[in-house]
């Protein structure tokens, strides 16, 4: 029998198996509803599982745990679906799909909710928002808040509230071998910190308790900044945030103009896209949002005070699904002129006019979480650069991906050690201990009381120690 027949003979005595006890949907690739389902966000990874276990409950995601380990057939977790290595996905094997999970409890007077490890941001944000209430997360509403949390979690609001990891107090989870665990500061509390910043390693959360913070209406300025412009503005910048007040976060996407609408007749000027956000005192906020935009001259200017969801989804329609994206990203302690003129250099021969240079500058609440309260990586470099590629054609991969790591290395000898998992794209398993440095072997001791054989391997993966 070849390997081809033997896998999907594997594979239909795991679907018979669990489609005995399971309650809710099973997909395979027969199905009509299969080619809906399948697709993740990252164009790059058309894969095609042979199972989609869309689980309605615990007990359907335990029936599956069982068949999987008893058949080693490849299982992926699926939350939202927006793994940017195509860790959600797999070819041939079973998907544990939990968007079936997206319940959302908010306790107003406790400043907490309970939401399902299905949820997307935007059904997160929808529920918390009635109460006037915002849990800081990501900046795209279709992101799966299940992967984002476990990963860390950066964001709008995370310099004045913390990341989302740091504001978790809690988790319900089923582990490898299908028992249900709570982990927080008294149960599991070497699992409970594990699961701050450590991925998917450790098992299938189902319910996150988090605390929520008061926010409804921000200030959001932006404006493009052009040319030379660019330089004397980031330099600015570099030593005006280590001082500024946690309610400004102040950051800017490097890229190409396209001589479109917003810059006719300009083809390949480099373009600062700046957007300044502020959470508190309209008065100072709006001083601050209008220094952002004043600090260097810029074209297009507009500062709006909106609502905290309308800010939730303004970025949705740049990262669509289905789209091609590949990063490399890192962290400055010190952002230094060499490695800003090299990003703005580099601009001439991006190949995509989608793709841009995330720059970032944590500091604030993060900053001031002890090292080693979470597994969380590095949170002494505050300066964040995020190299985003994105393009449409199979085609344009080689060009696009060849770019993205050149600009890397050019960049690498300046940032200091360590990575943000949830920025890390699917050729960077080497990277993974260099993420979380000295948590690496406190990460591997707990991953091998609660996973010893390796079965959550799909993520930015943590192997167990060896057996003896």
């Amino acid at each position: 029998m070849s390997d081809e027949h033997a896998a999907a003979k594997e594979i239909q005595n795991v679907y018979r198996e669990i489609r005995a006890h399971f309650k809710g949907r099973l997909l395979r690739p027969d199905d009509a509803e299969y080619g809906r389902s399948a697709p993740i966000w990252n164009g790059m990874f058309q894969r095609r599982p042979g199972i989609i276990a869309r689980c309605s409950n615990v007990a359907d995601i335990q029936t599956c745990l069982r068949a999987a380990i008893a058949s080693e057939v490849v299982t992926a977790v699926r939350c939202g679906g927006h793994s940017l290595a195509g860790l959600s996905t797999c070819d041939d094997g079973l998907v544990i799909d939990l968007s079936a999970f997206r319940e959302v409890r908010v306790d107003t007077s406790a400043r907490k909710a309970r939401f399902g490890g299905g949820c997307l941001l935007g059904t997160i944000d929808s529920a918390t928002q009635r109460e006037g209430l915002a849990f800081p997360a990501g900046v795209v509403s279709h992101t799966g808040a299940g992967g984002l949390v476990l990963g860390g979690g950066t964001g709008w609001l995370n310099r004045l509230y913390g990341l989302s990891c740091d504001n978790v107090e809690g988790f319900s989870l089923i582990a490898a071998d299908g028992s249900v665990l709570r982990a927080n500061a008294k149960e599991n509390p070497d699992l409970f910190w594990a699961l701050r910043g450590g991925g998917g390693n450790f098992g299938i959360v189902t319910e996150f308790e988090v605390r929520l913070h008061p926010v409804t209406g921000v200030i959001f300025g932006r404006g493009l900044c052009l040319g030379d412009a660019i330089v004397r503005l980031l330099r600015h910048w570099r030593e005006f945030m280590p001082e500024a007040p946690d309610n400004l976060r102040w950051g800017f996407s490097l890229r190409n103009s396209d001589g479109g609408t917003a810059l006719p007749g300009a083809k390949r000027v480099p373009v600062a896209s700046t957007s300044a956000l502020w959470v508190g005192d309209r008065g100072q906020g709006l001083n601050c949002v209008n220094h952002a935009l004043t600090a260097a001259e810029h074209r297009d200017v507009s500062v709006q005070e909106m609502s905290f969801l309308t800010l939730q989804t303004l970025a949705d329609s740049d990262f669509p699904h289905g789209r091609r994206y590949y990063t490399k990203s890192g962290h400055f302690r010190d952002l230094g002129d060499d490695a800003i003129h090299k990003m703005i250099d580099s601009l001439a021969s991006m190949p995509s006019r989608f793709s841009e240079i995330e720059l970032a500058y944590l500091g604030g609440a993060p900053a001031r979480v002890p090292a080693d309260e979470t597994a969380f990586g590095d949170r002494s470099a505050p300066f964040v650069v995020n190299i985003l590629s994105n393009w449409t054609a199979p085609d344009e991969d080689e060009a696009n991906i060849a770019w993205t790591r050149d600009l890397f290395l050019r960049l690498r000898p300046a940032m200091v050690p360590g990575v943000y998992v949830n920025f890390m794209s699917g050729d960077e398993d080497d990277r993974v201990p260099e993420a979380y440095r000295n948590r690496w072997d406190r990460l591997r001791a707990i991953k091998t009381a609660y996973d010893p054989h390796n079965f959550f391997r799909l993520n930015q993966n943590i192997p167990p120690r060896r057996q003896p």
